[in-house]
C-alpha cells in the first residue's frame, strides 16, 4: 500500500488537473454555444447555395463550364490531387484531429492503388487549417504546403472567400484536377462525423450528401412544378453562381469544423472530469485506509511500549 503522504501528493495532482479540465470544459462550452448559433445562422445560406447549383445542374441542360469537366486520364499520366483539410489548433479534443487525419490517409492511399491498377501516377499536396493536423501528417510522411495558414477558430467569410480563390485559381491553372475539402460535419447535438467532399470539378452527389437539406429531392432550391428562365443562359447563371457557392460551400465547412471541434473539446473534458472525480473517489478511501492502518500502528506500537514498561 502507498504511503498516506503519497497518496495525498495524488490526491493534489488530480484536484489540480479537475480543475484545470473543469475550466476548460466551461470555456469550450461557451465556444460551442457561439460556434453552434453561427451554424445556424449560416447554414441555410450554404445550403441554399448548394441546393441553387445542383438545381441549375439538373435542369438547365448541358452547360459548358470548367468546373463541370471532370479530366479523363490515361494510362502513363497523372492525377494531380488537392486537398484542403479541417483540423483543430489545440488538441485535448478527444479524437477529434486523429479522425481528420485518418480519413485523409485512407483516402490519399486509396486513389494511390486505384490509380496504379490503371498505370496512371498520382500526385497529391495538403493544405491543412490548424496545426494539430498539419503536424501529424508530416510527422507521418506526407507533404504538407508550409506556406498555407488559417486558424480554424471563429472563422469568417472573408477567410473563406481567400481559401475558394485559392481553390479556384490552382484548378483553373492545372494544378490540380480534383480537389477535396475534408471536414468533420455535425449530425447531431452530439454525433459528429470526418466527410469527403470533391469541390472542384462540381460533384452534385457530393454536395447533396454534405451540404443540402437531406430530403428526397434536396436539389431543387424553387418549389415543386415551378420553372425559371435563366438569363441570359444558364451557362452564364453558373458562372456566377459557382463563385458565390465555392464561398459558402467552404465557409459553411469551416463553420462545421469549429463547432465539431468544441464539441468534442467539451465533451473530452466533461469525460476527463467525470475520471477525475472518480479517481477522487479512489484515493480518498486509500487515504482512509492508510490513516487508519498508521493508527492502527501507533497505538499497537504504545500497547507494546506500555507492556514493556510492566
Amino acid at each position: 500500500m502507498e504511503s498516506l503522504n503519497d497518496i495525498k501528493k495524488r490526491i493534489k495532482s488530480v484536484n489540480d488537473i479537475s480543475q484545470m479540465t473543469h475550466a476548460m470544459q466551461l470555456v469550450s462550452a461557451s465556444k460551442m454555444r457561439k460556434s453552434k448559433q453561427l451554424h445556424e445562422k449560416v447554414s441555410p445560406f450554404f445550403t441554399l447555395c448548394a441546393e441553387s447549383l445542383m438545381e441549375l445542374h439538373k435542369n438547365a441542360g448541358d452547360i459548358d463550364n470548367p468546373f463541370l469537366r471532370l479530366r479523363e486520364k490515361t494510362a502513363g499520366e497523372t492525377w494531380k490531387i488537392g486537398y484542403f483539410i479541417l483540423t483543430g489548433d489545440q488538441g485535448l479534443a478527444g479524437a477529434y484531429n486523429n479522425n481528420i487525419v485518418k480519413i485523409t490517409e485512407e483516402h490519399i492511399q486509396k486513389k494511390i492503388m486505384e490509380n496504379a491498377q490503371k498505370h496512371i501516377r498520382t500526385e497529391y499536396k495538403l493544405y491543412v487549417f490548424g496545426q494539430m493536423g498539419s503536424e501529424k501528417l508530416k510527422k507521418d510522411g506526407y507533404f504538407v504546403d508550409p506556406d498555407f495558414s488559417y486558424p480554424i477558430t471563429e472563422p469568417t467569410y472573408y477567410e473563406a472567400r481567400n481559401v475558394a480563390n485559392i481553390i479556384r485559381a490552382k484548378y483553373l491553372n492545372g494544378e490540380y484536377d480534383l480537389v477535396y475539402l475534408i471536414y468533420t460535419k455535425m449530425e447531431s447535438a452530439i454525433t459528429m462525423k470526418p466527410v469527403i467532399t470533391r469541390v472542384l470539378p462540381i460533384d452534385t452527389e457530393s454536395l447533396k450528401n454534405s451540404f443540402a437539406s437531406g430530403a428526397e429531392d434536396a436539389g431543387i432550391a424553387l418549389e415543386k412544378g415551378s420553372s425559371v428562365d435563366y438569363y441570359p443562359d444558364a451557362s452564364s447563371v453558373f458562372s456566377f453562381l459557382i463563385d458565390t457557392g465555392l464561398n459558402a460551400v467552404t465557409y459553411g465547412a469551416m463553420v462545421e469544423a469549429f463547432a465539431c471541434e468544441q464539441t468534442a473539446r467539451m465533451q473530452a473534458m466533461d469525460n476527463a472530469n467525470r475520471n477525475a472525480d472518480e479517481m477522487m473517489k479512489e484515493l480518498t478511501m486509500q487515504s482512509n485506509r492508510a490513516r487508519q492502518a498508521r493508527i492502527t500502528n501507533e497505538l499497537n506500537e504504545i500497547v507494546n511500549g506500555a507492556s514493556q514498561v510492566e
